[in-house]
């Protein structure tokens, strides 16, 4: 990425970021009673918050550290408490703007005004620290979704392929030992034919990875054909060489730009991440040139991390394109931006003869929730030769 363009893209979220911050700390500090060390405590604890996401990061960058992995822990989860204070107080502002105006608030609420207020700082501190604890449940707690899809390719000497996938893992220091093992082992019970990982296997630096062997556990990944895998955003925020040089080092076969046959049966292919050009000013190559000398005979599975322009995969005869990235929002509301941004955002569609599954991805990034979206496995089942109009999800 360029420096002008990183440093821009700095100044916007931490600005935004502190304007958040500000608006939570202004209304909590107005509804804590005047004169009384509460507020003195209240600011100590507030700066801390704030604080630590930025100063975890920073720290991880120079030594991976039980205090920099604390303060990424704490700071994540004050990014998910974070946006439901906000939307919480703020839905109290628009109702006391509106009250100004129409006087609908009881004689209980106005009687005591300063009472009130806090009143309605403990609850809404209350509501969204449940929130908060019930996304955390919600993320570390993935199903695996299956889904049947039938198409009219003759399989050739197979009758149909068993796809195990999975996007958005986030490997790092929120996704770690304990959660990539239950990945694995979800996986491997699938006893699939093939696995897919669909971009953003790495959160971003590489160093708390290494740190904690997780190589050694993607290596247990199990499967007749192998474990195939493309680039994600995050691969590339992280530094895309060191990410593809590890993965590859543990038995991933890395997909960039290019299709591979698999036992003259079918073919998968997977693209670039779009990302090239921002980080590295790179060009992925066509779809068309990536999938030049195809046998178009044969069945055809895509992976592009990123589910943009699913035109592209339909007019260029895939069969099957699966992609993540949109982790469907991840946070409520954000699921209404990212079903505005993307033709699909999660889930199963069909163009033509092409059918697109996007996952909501198994990690998290930032926030270790999910209240908009559940982690996911997805097992698929991909039939030849018969009807296209039978196809099912579950």
């Amino acid at each position: 990425m360029k420096f002008s363009s990183f440093l821009i893209f700095i100044s916007v979220a931490l600005s935004v970021y502190g304007s958040i911050n500000f608006y939570i700390f202004l209304r909590g500090w107005q509804a804590i009673p005047k004169d009384t060390v509460f507020r003195i405590i209240y600011v100590i604890i507030f700066i801390f918050l704030f604080l630590s996401y930025i100063a975890g990061r920073v720290i991880e960058r120079q030594s991976i550290c039980a205090g920099s992995s604390m303060l990424v822990w704490i700071g994540s989860f004050w990014l998910g408490l974070m946006i439901y204070l906000f939307l919480c107080i703020l839905l109290i502002d628009i109702l006391r703007a509106s009250n100004h105006f129409l006087h609908f608030f009881p004689q209980i609420i106005t009687i005591n005004y300063e009472k009130s207020k806090l009143i309605s700082a403990v609850l809404v501190l209350a509501f969204s620290i449940i929130i908060v604890i019930a996304g955390y449940v919600n993320a570390c707690t993935p199903k695996v979704n299956k889904i049947e899809i039938n198409i009219t390719k003759p399989g050739i000497n197979i009758n149909s392929l068993h796809i195990a996938m999975a996007s958005d893992i986030h490997l790092g220091i929120i996704i770690s030992n304990s959660r990539l093992e239950r990945l694995v082992n979800s996986i491997n019970g699938l006893n699939p034919d093939i696995i897919l990982l669909a971009g953003d296997i790495v959160d971003e630096d590489i160093a708390p990875v290494i740190k904690n062997n997780l190589g050694e556990l993607l290596t247990r990944l199990n499967s007749k054909y192998g474990t195939y895998a493309v680039t994600g955003n995050h691969e590339y925020i992280g530094g895309v060489k060191d990410a593809v040089d590890y993965l590859t080092a543990h038995k991933i076969t890395m997909l960039r730009d290019k299709a591979v046959n698999i036992g003259n049966l079918f073919y998968v292919a997977g693209r670039e991440d779009r990302s090239i050009g921002q980080f590295n000013g790179g060009q992925r190559k066509s779809l068309d040139n990536i999938l030049a000398g195809v046998d178009r005979n044969l069945p055809v599975v895509l992976m592009d991390h990123q589910p943009f322009a699913l035109h592209e995969a339909a007019n260029a005869g895939v069969d099957l394109q699966l992609s993540g990235h949109t982790h469907h929002g991840q946070l409520w509301p954000f699921n209404f931006i990212t079903s505005g941004i993307y033709e699909l955002s999660c889930g199963y569609a069909r163009k033509g003869n092409t059918h697109f599954y996007v996952s909501s991805g198994f990690g998290t990034w930032g926030p270790p929730i999910r209240t908009s979206s559940r982690s996911e496995i997805v097992e698929i089942t991909l039939n030849f030769n018969k009807n296209s109009s039978q196809n099912s999800s579950k």
